[in-house]
C-alpha cells in the first residue's frame, strides 16, 4: 500500500495556516535570522585563530582578538534574541492552526451520516482526530526548527567552502544528493509498514473503547478472559508490527553513521593535502571543522526528521481519509427551509434496503393526515424502526419519495427537517453534562422558567428537585447516573421544551415502570396537541386512543384501523397481540 493523501493532508495544513498569515511570516523569519547569524560566527573565529597563530605583535593581536570577541558576543545575543521571539511566535502560530485544525474536524466528523457513526467505533474516530492535530505540530516543529536550519546551512556553507576551495563545496552537494536519495528510497520503503502499523494502532484502541464501553456485558457474560486474550492477541500483533518498523530504523541508522563518518573523513583527509600545499591556514581548519560538524549534526537528524515527518503524515492519513470522504446524506445544491404548516406526512412508493438483497420497505404507502396521531406496531424486523429513520433522512430511500406538506424531504436541508420533527427514543442519549443543559439542548436559550415548566410536564422536577445539585447536577456519560425511567422523562421535557410540529415516540414509555408511566401519559396528551403524531410501541395498551393503528410486516401495511376495529377482527396480527398482552398466551 501506498500514501496517497499526503498531499491532501499537507492541503488542509495549508489552508488553516493561511488563515494566519503573519504569526506564520514571523515565525519563519525569525529563525531565518537566527540560523544565518549562527552559521556566521565561524568566520569570525577562522579570523580568532588565524591571529594567534599569526606571531605578529602581540599588543596590536590582543585588542583585535577582543573586538572579535565582542562581535561575537553581539552575534549570540541576537541569535539568542531571535530564537527566543521564534519561540513565543510558534507558540500562538501553532495553538492558533491547532484549534483550526481540531474545529475543522469536529465539524466535518459531525456532517457525517448516522450510518457513519454506526460504522465506526467512537475511541478510533477520536484517536485519528487527536493524531490528525498532533501531525500538523511535529511536522511545522521539525520544518521551523531542524528543516528550515538544516537548508539555510547547506546554502551558506555551500558558498563559503567554495570560495575556498570549488571541490570542498561540490563534494558536499555531491555527498548531500546521495544521502538524501537513500533517504527518500529507505522512507518510500517504510511507509507501508508505518501504515500497517497505525491501522493496528486504531484496532486496538477501537477494542479498549468498546470493551469499556460494554464492561458490565464483559462482567455479566463471564468474558473477562476472552477479552483480555483478544486484545492481547491484537497488541501481539502490533508489537511485531512496531517492533519490525523500529528494526528497519536502526538498520538505516547504522547506514546512515557510516555515510557521515565518510564525509567527515574525506573532507579532513582533503583538507590536510589543501594544507600541505600551503593553501589551507590553522583558522580555515577551524571553519571547515565547524561547518562540518554543524552540517553533520543537521544532516544526521535530516533523516530521522524525513523518516518522523512521514510517519506523521501516516498518522494523518486515517483522518484525512474521513475529511476526503463525502458525506453519505447530503443536502442537494440549493436546498430550501423544510416549511411545516399542518404537519401532513406522505410516503409514495418507498423502496429501501439496507443490504443489496434484502429489503426492507417495498413500494411502501403511507398518508398521515395533518395533526393525526398514528400508532405503527408489527413484529420485530417488519419495518417499524425503519420508517421512523428514513422520516428523520437517517438514509437516503432507494425509491419513491417521503414529503411533509408536499415538500420532498430530500429536497429541503436537513436542519430544517429535524427542526420540525421531534424524536423521544427508546433509548434517551443523554451528554454528560448538567440536567439543565440536557433538557434546554431541544430549546438553545430556553429560560430556566420555561425548563422548569417542561420538567414539571414530564415529571422529572421531582426526582431533579431531590438531587443535591439540583438541575445543575451531571448526569454522566450516556445520563449512565440515571435511570432508564429518569432518562425517558428528561428527554420528554426535552421534546416538551423543543416543541416541534411533527413528534414521534419510539417506545417512549418501555423504560418505565407501571407508576411513571401513569405519571407522564397526561403529559404525553399535552405534548402531543396540535400535532402529527408517529408511536411506535409493543405494549398496545399505550396506543388504545390513537386516532388510528397501523400494523407493517415484510415492509408493507397490512392492516389498519383503531385499536376497537383491529381488535374486533378475529385472525389478524392486531388481534391475536392484544390477546396476549391484554388475556395471556392463547393456544
Amino acid at each position: 500500500m501506498v500514501k496517497t493523501n499526503t498531499k491532501k493532508t499537507l492541503g488542509y495544513y495549508f489552508r488553516a495556516s493561511a488563515k494566519h498569515k503573519p504569526s506564520g511570516f514571523a515565525m519563519l523569519l525569525s529563525m531565518f535570522i537566527a540560523s544565518a547569524l549562527d552559521l556566521v560566527k565561524p568566520l569570525y573565529y577562522k579570523k580568532f585563530f588565524d591571529l594567534l597563530t599569526s606571531g605578529g605583535d602581540k599588543t596590536i593581536v590582543f585588542d583585535s582578538l577582543l573586538r572579535i570577541l565582542f562581535t561575537v558576543a553581539a552575534i549570540q545575543v541576537t541569535v539568542w534574541f531571535f530564537r527566543r521571539l521564534n519561540n513565543f511566535v510558534a507558540n500562538y502560530f501553532e495553538s492558533k492552526v491547532m484549534a483550526e485544525l481540531n474545529d475543522m474536524c469536529f465539524a466535518e466528523l459531525h456532517r457525517h451520516s448516522f450510518s457513519f457513526f454506526n460504522n465506526n467505533f467512537v475511541g478510533s474516530l477520536t484517536k485519528k482526530v487527536k493524531w490528525f492535530v498532533n501531525a500538523f505540530e511535529g511536522i511545522t516543529d521539525r520544518f521551523v526548527w531542524n528543516i528550515m536550519p538544516l537548508l539555510v546551512g547547506i546554502v551558506f556553507i555551500f558558498i563559503v567552502l567554495t570560495n575556498i576551495n570549488i571541490w570542498l563545496g561540490v563534494g558536499i552537494v555531491v555527498w548531500l544528493v546521495f544521502f538524501v536519495t537513500v533517504n527518500i528510497i529507505f522512507i518510500k520503503f517504510k511507509i507501508k509498514y508505518d501504515i500497517k502499523r497505525n491501522e493496528l494502532e486504531t484496532k486496538s484502541t477501537g477494542i479498549l473503547a468498546d470493551t469499556i464501553t460494554n464492561n458490565s456485558n464483559v462482567k455479566l457474560f463471564n468474558g473477562y478472559q476472552r477479552e483480555v486474550d483478544d486484545y492481547s492477541g491484537v497488541n501481539d500483533d502490533l508489537r511485531k508490527s512496531r517492533r519490525f518498523a523500529w528494526d528497519i530504523g536502526a538498520f538505516f541508522d547504522s547506514i546512515q553513521a557510516v555515510l557521515m563518518i565518510c564525509l567527515e573523513l574525506g573532507v579532513m583527509f582533503y583538507a590536510v593535502f589543501l594544507w600541505n600545499n600551503g593553501n589551507f591556514s590553522f583558522g580555515t581548519f577551524v571553519l571547515i571543522q565547524s561547518y562540518i560538524s554543524t552540517l553533520m549534526g543537521q544532516i544526521w537528524n535530516f533523516g530521522n526528521i524525513l523518516r518522523m515527518t512521514y510517519q506523521n503524515l501516516s498518522d494523518a492519513e486515517e483522518m484525512t481519509e474521513i475529511l476526503e470522504t463525502p458525506s453519505e446524506i447530503q443536502d442537494i445544491p440549493g436546498a430550501k427551509e423544510l416549511k411545516v404548516k399542518s404537519g401532513a406526512i406522505e410516503f409514495k412508493d418507498v423502496g429501501f434496503n439496507y443490504i443489496e438483497n434484502r429489503k426492507i420497505l417495498d413500494n411502501f404507502n403511507l398518508a398521515i393526515t395533518p395533526r393525526e396521531r398514528l400508532a405503527i406496531i408489527g413484529p420485530s424486523g417488519a419495518g417499524k424502526t425503519t420508517v421512523i429513520k428514513l422520516i428523520f433522512r437517517m438514509h437516503d430511500l432507494n425509491s419513491g419519495t417521503i414529503k411533509i406538506d408536499n415538500q420532498d424531504i430530500s429536497k429541503v436541508t436537513q436542519e430544517s427537517l429535524w427542526k420540525n420533527v421531534s424524536l423521544v427514543p427508546q433509548d434517551p442519549m443523554l451528554f454528560h453534562r448538567t440536567l439543565k443543559e440536557n433538557i434546554a439542548y431541544g430549546k438553545p436559550g430556553a429560560t430556566d422558567k420555561e425548563i422548569i415548566a417542561a420538567s414539571k410536564a414530564a415529571h422529572c422536577h421531582e426526582f431533579i428537585s431531590a438531587q443535591e445539585q439540583g438541575y445543575d447536577t451531571y448526569v454522566g456519560e450516556r445520563g449512565i447516573k440515571l435511570s432508564g425511567g429518569e432518562r425517558q422523562r428528561v428527554a420528554i421535557a426535552r421534546a416538551i421544551l423543543r416543541n416541534a410540529p411533527i413528534l414521534v415516540l419510539d417506545e417512549a414509555t418501555s423504560s418505565l415502570d407501571s407508576e411513571s408511566e401513569h405519571l407522564i401519559q397526561e403529559a404525553l396528551e399535552n405534548l402531543m396537541k396540535d400535532k402529527t403524531v408517529i408511536v411506535i410501541a409493543h405494549r398496545l395498551s399505550t396506543i388504545r386512543q390513537m386516532d388510528r393503528i397501523i400494523v407493517v410486516d415484510n415492509g408493507q401495511v397490512v392492516e389498519e384501523g383503531t385499536h376497537d376495529d383491529l381488535s374486533a377482527r378475529e385472525g389478524t396480527i392486531y388481534a391475536k397481540l392484544w390477546q396476549l398482552q391484554a388475556g395471556g398466551f392463547i393456544a
